[in-house]
């Protein structure tokens, strides 16, 4: 209540964060008038001399209203844009570091052209992250004329290629005209470069995992503008990046469980939670596989391995589906990206449940595989000096964003009033009513040449929708994963009358759909018969283009504008803007619609049973629709519960990854500082130090006598880690670590004598990289099984995440001491002949695999002799079973 008085009385926080940019937006206007009388050399005399001042120590923000004034002139002269004021405000918001929420169809990827001319006058880089490789080379020629003028090289990174804007290039695939190809290192020395989240991403653990730091593809993480940011920094963000190499264990197994699941049945054997996407065996079930698979207790130490992939392989069958969460192309189980509904190739549920799909859907199953570098996106742009984003939703998750990344939405106007009708949801019994109340109004509006698009959430509910409409031969076009392909050719007509366009989320994001169409789609299309045609012909065909696009126009106009028809409702109510956002752009008439079924996963899992109870009380059939606020706010509610468990699993994710995050900057500045490093000596000799001191702690403990000291113990630990063999007579503790610290050093600097100082930093370099790999990789496995038994602490009152920073800290110091005694031990014992046995190249790694997922599973090692914790190490280290072997047994 007070709240509400004080926002009248002072205005929302938002609506005081306005008016203080606004002022800003009107300095840009008032140089408007100057720079527009400005000559095209003058323009381009501008950037040298933008970049001068800084030099001389203006700050960017003293250029701001002079650059993007700049850029608004330039803009309308090249792209035939001008920047709108509020398009103006959006950009300030952005430069400050800000996330800008504009509606769909305010022009945001023009509104990012201000800040990023303006960021990118330091020299320092700015990325531009999309969704998807498609709108990365959108935008790149788009506005890569503007960039051009200004003397900025621009550069775009895709899945298996890399491009750099050059208007003088021309490929024989028109659509990378002006994309010239060049590698990733040219990509991102760029002063610009767009991509999507998962390529930065990737090539970030990619760049941490080389041996020569001239291989390194980025740069100082300096400024990034993530594109439709809550898509990107809060749909996405529950699946960690990670980069796997193969393991060696054997895929019998998962042919082997897949055959026992369809003998298992629901409920009386395994149980299924839905929201939390698990699977349990009951007591029935765990006695029944057990007979199956002739394994004996199935919860036996030795079997624990078992019971994880038969309750993967259960949830492989009973939850995840075909056509939904993933598709089966060309004999391959490729994931279905479930917020953009587009295939992600290349990408791998990790933890074994990727192979019993695969087993599931009889297709060849490849190797599981191990972690080798690891990553969330919430903690890869926080690396980033300074992260702006935009997005037409991203109030609603303002908290999130404000508490994780440290960003703030402003709310930014749109340019013209929007009209768009929004009529009630629509919600039936059955999904078979739903579907024929759906059929109904496309062929009405069909009818009366409005254009529809129908959104989907899944792929198979796409081709449904698509066969009902082929039986009563209603044209349509479908865009969903399995033909992306044509997206753009699609998206381009699907404002045209009478349009009927069925899509998954691949349309909700980043899309522009033309009331009329797109007049150069629609000149394509009139010379589609013309194997070979002139210049001549494509300006008669897109001036025929235009003239039916235009009178396409005003027919759709008259009929009520483009139409949205929702078929489901999504998890998030972001989502459903979006797709209510491809209506009613720029003042626009437009409407739409969505239709639900009690049928739909949204509300079977999530939804209110008084709905359902109260559509069989009042014997309503399925055909006859439900429309009042109860059911609304229900709808609404369900959504609101997915949204608050979806955010509970990024806190739980980013919580227990910061421990991680900690760790991996610690190794990734370690390794980076021995790649930059010309003389390793002195880092070894600390290693050699700190070596020295474990043992003496092993062997001759402070609280111990000298007599009492083990010095048979210290003697072979000696010769197992350095290869000395010392007379040893000590006086006292300090004089003894000396001693021992002089002959170690000298028994080192004969070693390099003896095969060159060259050859021996060389050999430096290589072994120190190769230890923290294999350390830091093993690490990565052993902090996936602490996770996953973590939780269990708190059966014994105990905080899980309290218990796993401890745990993990003592583990990461385990390790580090691991590296230090592994390096010393390999460069003591290598063994050189002659300077030309050694070959100075990089090391051969295993096949590598980018994965989206948590966790990885490992064949387990069984020691076959039990040794105590506290004995010596079997392995000759001289450490420590506990300190050194023992760690991960």
């Amino acid at each position: 209540m007070i709240g509400t008085i004080l926002s009248k009385v002072f205005g929302t926080k938002n609506e005081r964060e306005l008016k203080r940019l606004w002022p800003l937006v009107e300095k840009v206007n008032d140089l408007e008038p100057a720079v527009v009388s400005l000559s095209e050399i003058q323009l381009k005399e501008k950037p040298p001399e933008f970049k001068k001042r800084l030099e001389t120590g203006e700050l960017l923000d003293d250029l701001l209203p002079e650059a993007f004034a700049f850029v608004r002139e330039v803009s309308r002269r090249k792209l035939n844009m001008r920047h709108f004021d509020v398009q103006v405000l959006g950009g300030i918001a952005l430069h400050e570091g800000r996330i800008a929420e504009m509606k769909t169809g305010e022009g945001k990827t023009l509104v990012a052209t201000l800040p990023v001319f303006l960021n990118a006058l330091e020299g320092n880089g700015v990325h531009i992250v999309t969704v998807n490789d498609y709108l990365a080379k959108r935008d790149t020629k788009w506005m890569g004329p503007l960039y051009n003028f200004f003397g900025l090289s621009v550069g775009v990174i895709q899945h298996d290629i890399s491009f750099l804007y050059d208007p003088s290039y021309f490929s024989t695939d028109k659509r990378l005209d002006f994309l010239k190809p060049c590698s990733r290192q040219e990509a991102y020395a760029a002063d610009i470069t767009y991509g999507t989240n998962n390529e930065f991403g990737f090539d970030y653990l990619r760049d941490n995992m080389k041996y020569d730091i001239a291989d390194y593809c980025q740069r100082q993480l300096n400024y990034a503008i993530v594109d439709e940011v809550d898509s990107i920094l809060i749909d996405e963000a529950r699946t960690p990046l990670i980069i796997s190499g193969p393991s060696e264990e054997s895929t019998d197994k998962y042919y082997r469980i897949d055959k026992i699941i369809p003998k298992l049945l629901q409920d009386k054997d395994y149980t299924i939670d839905e929201k939390a996407k698990t699977a349990i065996l009951t007591e029935e079930g765990n006695i029944k596989v057990e007979r199956l698979l002739g394994a004996g207790n199935l919860y036996d130490p030795s079997n624990i391995d078992l019971v994880h992939h038969v309750l993967q392989a259960l949830k492989a069958h009973a939850l995840f589906r075909k056509d939904v969460d993933y598709v089966v192309k060309d004999n391959e189980v490729i994931i279905v990206d479930e917020f953009t509904g587009r295939l992600m190739p290349g990408r791998r549920w990790s933890d074994g449940l990727h192979q019993a799909v695969e087993a599931k859907e009889d297709v060849k199953i490849e190797s599981e595989n191990q972690t080798l570098a690891t990553i969330t996106f919430q903690n890869y742009f926080r690396m980033y000096k300074k992260l702006a984003g935009m997005t037409g939703t991203a109030d609603t998750e303002a908290e999130e964003f404000a508490k994780i990344y440290n960003l703030e939405v402003v709310v930014v106007p749109t340019n013209k009033p929007m009209i768009r009708l929004d009529h009630p949801d629509m919600v039936y019994k059955s999904e078979k009513g739903k579907f024929n109340a759906v059929l109904k109004e496309i062929e009405e509006l069909h009818t009366k040449g409005q254009p529809v698009l129908v959104g989907t959430i899944s792929i198979e509910n796409s081709e449904i929708l698509s066969h009902l409409l082929k039986k009563k031969n209603i044209p349509h076009s479908v865009l969903n994963a399995k033909y992306h392909e044509n997206e753009a050719e699609i998206i381009a007509q699907a404002g045209r009358k009478g349009a009927i366009t069925i899509a998954t989320n691949m349309a909700g994001r980043g899309t522009d759909i033309i009331l009329g169409g797109n007049p150069d789609g629609l000149a394509r299309d009139l010379l589609r018969d013309k194997k070979e045609y002139t210049d001549d012909d494509w300006s008669k065909a897109l001036a025929k283009a235009a003239e039916i696009c235009t009178a396409d126009r005003e027919n759709v106009l008259s009929a009520g504008g483009f139409h949205i028809l929702g078929t489901e409702r999504h998890e998030a109510r972001r989502i459903d803007n979006q797709l209510r956002g491809r209506s009613g752009r720029q003042g626009d008439p437009g409407s739409s619609h969505f239709y639900l079924s009690l049928e739909d996963d949204l509300m079977r899992i999530f939804g209110s049973d008084r709905i359902s109870g109260l559509m069989e009380k009042l014997g309503m059939d399925e055909d006859m629709p439900i429309e009042n606020k109860m059911v609304t706010k229900a709808i609404e509610n369900a959504q609101k519960r997915v949204e608050a468990h979806n955010f509970d699993i990024r806190k739980h994710l980013i919580e227990y990854d910061d421990v991680m995050n900690k760790q991996r900057s610690e190794v990734y500045s370690f390794r980076k500082e021995i790649l930059q490093g010309t003389n390793l000596k002195d880092r070894l000799f600390s290693m050699i130090d700190e070596v020295i001191d474990e043992l003496l702690l092993i062997y001759c403990p402070e609280e111990k006598h000298l007599e009492e000291w083990d010095m048979k113990g210290i003697k072979d630990a000696l010769y197992g880690v350095f290869s000395v063999s010392p007379e040893l007579s000590p006086d006292n503790r300090e004089s003894f670590r000396e001693f021992l610290t002089a002959a170690v050093r000298h028994a080192y600097e004969k070693k390099e004598s003896e095969i060159t100082s060259d050859l021996m930093r060389y050999l430096e370099k290589v072994i120190m990289l190769q230890v923290i790999d294999s350390q830091w990789k093993d690490h990565l496995l052993g902090m996936d099984h602490l996770k996953e038994g973590i939780g269990l602490r708190g059966y014994g009152q105990k905080d899980p995440l309290v218990e796993y920073k401890k745990e993990a800290f003592d583990v990461f110091a385990e390790m580090t001491s691991r590296i230090s005694t592994e390096i010393v031990t390999k460069l003591f014992k290598i063994q050189v002949q002659t300077k030309e046995t050694i070959r100075k190249e990089p090391v051969q790694q295993k096949p590598i695999s980018y994965n989206r997922g948590e966790g990885s599973s490992v064949q387990t090692v069984r020691r076959a002799k039990k040794v105590g914790r506290n004995d010596p190490c079997p392995c000759g280290s001289g450490r420590k079973f506990k300190k050194c072997c023992g760690t991960n047994a």
